[in-house]
């Protein structure tokens, strides 16, 4: 663990641009990446935080296939929407870039060159699945099977996502190939190999040196090195992504994830470029702490792949600390972008404007620090109401306000103070040090706990205050009072920024906050100047409704519903039958006159239909889709020569024909224009 450093480098995980970010990715990695960096920022420190869109790999050709278009156009495509949100949330990205940029290529095939010059790579010929329908080797994500080890029938070639094992492609059972649908076969390819073998001895080292990681990350880290470090192929056959640098390499491509780690280098390199700084001093300076914030999926990746890439390569320094997230879910279920179970940012921003603080708030309250997490709707609407409304918002305002009225809207001044308020003030002194230090261990949501502590605080100041009956006998006591609660929003203004930015630059504003306070002011008591005029005052945070929030739930259903239908499959064909067969059925056209509901039954329908012949009675099993009064006068098709049969005691005397729709629901066949009582249907 470094200590005392001179610079931080932060990266956020390179996110697939292959579709838009949901609430899932902004709990796991990047909400408490910007935490930790504006808290960083308002320490003094030299910060540069790092993230961008991987549009290379498998996932990026799926969509593509999926859409229609080139991977270009969908990389183009999402790398525009996500960049935006993460702006427009808040996300204070030095740089947002792409590994689709030149410098990215030259930096990535560069770092490849100087492995193989090295000898860091074994070349080795291998036997790698090839779909002989589609005429390509296929990547690991192209290949599905069943897991071994927990029997996944999903897992893919390179990992299972349920279980989480590494998994290579011939050790899935009955694999297929995703482009095809077909069984794909062996065939031999050469392809470039880091030999993590080898290197375990110095990974081990690299891993054990670091007892501070979060327990998540050292067991995942431990785990794999206990099964032992297999050689990984660094370069695919495929034709998306970085050329492999070498003359004897057509068709072949850097693996995904040999280049997009390197993209944390080359966008540092992008971002010094354009701000004139020197961007070794981020990568090669053993006084500078670079810290990944990732998700639990992605550890492997960043604690133990990319350190050995790093370690060959020789010039570079290591991960200080990695603290993954666990997976947030959503309303009971895993969040899933295939099936639509997700709050896409983007649509949430457009939604539920100007609440971006609320959403970052919620989630840094449930962050997946520990183990996995779940958003509900309603819980979104109680930690607003009761928490930033009732007590954030509340002390604010409170603040404010009786300052308005009593104070002609300045600063009052500060007078004798009382055993009490000295107590407060003492208090006050030791939040931002308590929440600092709770941020700098990765811990967010104990953080957040403090700073809500020092809303409570001021609440509690006020309460057992009451300057609003203190005013009408002693108004200097009243000012004192209104001062120090004055100063403690000041505070607030200060330890709320890494949460909550947007309330607190309206905070700064109410308070005619000018001066450039950061995290090395916070604790005092003369932060306002007495005499300062406070801004226009107006609620921090507003109550979210019922309306609003039923709209995202039902919004939510809806999505699931569509999912439903979309994968809900035709029935099969039943046996063949023969014309003769056919003929014998006598379908007939008839109204309904009657329909009363079956006693005892919550299916059935009696019906009286007149059938051209004297009329009949009929049994159907409708009863939950239709009322009885909704289809008298329906002209209806029915079975008229199907032989009678008793129903809870009543004979039935033909049959309804009915149509069932993708939803499941019923509907009545009737005839498009109306035909007389008992003609037949041929």
């Amino acid at each position: 663990m470094l200590e005392n450093p001179q610079r931080y480098t932060v990266t956020a995980a390179l996110i697939y641009a292959n579709g838009p970010i949901h609430i899932g990715h902004i709990a796991g990695c990047y909400l408490p990446a910007d935490i930790y960096v504006r808290y960083l920022r308002s320490t003094g420190k030299d910060v540069a935080f790092i993230s961008g869109t991987d549009e290379h790999g498998v996932p990026i050709t799926i969509k593509a296939k999926k859409e229609g278009i080139t991977p270009q156009e969908v990389v183009d495509k999402y790398y525009g929407q996500i960049k935006q949100a993460f702006s427009d949330f808040g996300i204070s990205f030095d740089i947002y870039s792409r590994t689709s940029n030149a410098i990215h290529h030259e930096t990535s095939q560069e770092f490849f060159t100087n492995l193989y010059n090295k000898g860091d790579f074994d070349e080795e010929v291998t036997e790698q699945y090839y779909d002989e329908v589609a005429g390509q080797f296929l990547a690991d994500r192209y290949i599905v099977g069943t897991c071994p080890v927990c029997g996944n029938p999903n897992a893919y070639g390179d990992q299972c996502e349920r279980c989480g094992t590494a998994l290579s492609p011939t050790e899935l059972i009955e694999p297929h190939s995703t482009l095809s649908g077909s069984k794909p076969v062996l065939r031999s390819t050469k392809n470039w190999f880091l030999p993590l073998d080898r290197m375990q001895p110095k990974i081990e080292e690299y891993v054990n040196s670091h007892p501070e990681w979060k327990t998540n990350v050292a067991g995942q880290c431990q785990s794999w090195l206990k099964e032992g470090l297999r050689p990984r192929a660094m370069t695919r056959d495929l034709d998306w992504g970085i050329k492999v640098p070498l003359p004897d390499a057509d068709g072949k491509v850097l693996y995904v994830w040999f280049d997009a780690p390197i993209g944390y280098i080359s966008m540092t390199k992008e971002w010094a470029a354009e701000q004139g700084r020197d961007w070794e001093l981020y990568w090669r300076d053993e006084h500078t702490k670079l810290v990944h914030f990732i998700g639990k999926d992605n550890i492997v990746f960043h604690c133990i792949i990319f350190p050995a890439m790093l370690m060959a390569e020789g010039s570079f320094i290591l991960a200080d600390n990695v603290p993954a997230n666990e997976f947030m879910n959503l309303e009971g279920d895993k969040i899933s972008t295939s099936r639509n179970w997700a709050v896409w940012l983007h649509e949430y921003l457009e939604e539920l404007p100007g609440k971006q603080d609320v959403l970052r708030y919620v989630l840094a309250a449930n962050a997946p620090e520990t183990k996995d997490s779940e958003f509900t709707w309603k819980d979104f609407q109680t930690r607003n109401n009761a928490e930033l409304v009732g007590i954030f918002g509340n002390f604010v305002n409170r603040a404010v306000v009786l300052t308005q009225k009593f104070c002609d809207g300045k600063v009052p001044a500060i007078g004798e103070l009382t055993a009490y308020d000295q107590q407060i003030l003492d208090e006050l002194a030791l939040f931002p040090d308590r929440i600092g230090q709770a941020i700098g261990a990765y811990k967010f949501r104990e953080a957040l706990g403090h700073l809500m502590d020092l809303a409570r605080l001021g609440n509690k100041y006020l309460a057992e205050t009451e300057p609003w009956k203190v005013v009408k006998t002693d108004p200097l006591r009243a000012n004192t009072i209104l001062n120090i609660a004055l100063q403690i929003s000041a505070n607030l203004s200060i330890v709320c920024e890494p949460f909550l930015p947007f309330t607190s630059q309206k905070l700064r504003n109410q308070l005619n906050i000018t001066e450039h306070f950061n995290w090395t002011n916070a604790g005092r008591a003369d932060l306002l100047v007495t005499g300062t005029e406070l801004g226009k005052g107006e609620l921090l945070f507003a109550k979210i409704e019922d309306d609003e929030i039923n709209t995202q739930i039902q919004k939510l259903l809806n999505a699931k519903r569509m999912n439903e239908l979309e994968t809900k499959t035709v029935p099969a064909l039943r046996d063949e039958i023969t014309y003769d067969d056919f003929a014998k059925m006598d379908i007939r056209i008839g109204t309904i006159t009657e329909a009363e509901r079956v006693p005892k039954s919550d299916k059935l329908l009696k019906l009286k239909v007149d059938d051209g012949m004297g009329g009949r009675q009929i049994l159907s099993g409708i009863a939950k889709h239709f009322s009885p009064e909704e289809i008298i006068g329906k002209q209806v098709t029915f079975l008229a020569n199907l032989a009678p049969r008793k129903m809870m005691g009543f004979e039935s005397q033909g049959m309804i024909l009915m149509a069932e729709d993708r939803d499941g629901k019923l509907a009545l066949i009737t005839p498009g224009d109306a035909v007389w009582n008992g003609g037949t249907v041929s």
